[in-house]
């Protein structure tokens, strides 16, 4: 008795299996006739699909503005605290302690914020920051490289760009 109960589970377990699957494909083929044949339904789609597409955007939109505000925030709360500038030895090892944590934070790449943070702070007391910079873009991962970028942008008073650290030429006498 308990084998032929066996083979009726099996059985049953077969047939709902398949009926399962039947169904699917059943449904598969139905959307399809309707998506080929129904103009309407392919007007509900397209509207569907946009109405997706739409809230997607604002969301991206509303988390990127979001993210620029809680950089700014840490920017001016960073700057708030203030930087070492008097005793070159603490700059230096103010320098490397944060290069360090931000270098450790971006391994573990569990909050690129607080990692692009100290890569900011280092820069802040980096007495050549565009070179600063050069050497970030080549080591620093893209997306802790992006938040930095837009914390230097966002604070104006880091010396950036062509003229940055470059000495002027001397004017030659005759």
């Amino acid at each position: 008795m308990s084998s032929s109960s066996a083979v009726n589970t099996r059985t049953l377990t077969i047939a709902g299996v398949g009926a399962v699957v039947t169904g699917v494909v059943a449904y598969a083929f139905y959307f399809d006739y309707k998506r080929r044949n129904d103009a309407e339904f392919r007007k509900a789609l397209k509207r569907e699909s946009k109405k997706q597409a739409r809230a997607a955007k604002e969301e991206a939109e509303a988390g990127a503005a979001e993210q620029r505000q809680s950089i700014r925030d840490a920017v001016d709360r960073v700057n708030d605290e203030g930087f070492p500038k008097e005793d070159p030895e603490e700059v230096e090892n103010y320098f490397m302690q944060e290069v360090a944590r931000g270098e450790q934070l971006s391994q573990d790449g569990s909050n690129q914020l607080d990692a692009a943070l100290c890569f900011y702070k280092a820069l802040k007391v980096y007495p050549n920051p565009g070179e600063l910079v050069t050497i970030y873009d080549k080591t620093v991962p893209k997306p802790i490289l992006d938040i930095l970028a837009e914390m230097i942008a966002y604070d104006k008073s880091i010396p950036i760009g062509k003229s940055a650290g470059v000495p002027k030429p001397e004017p030659i006498d005759e």
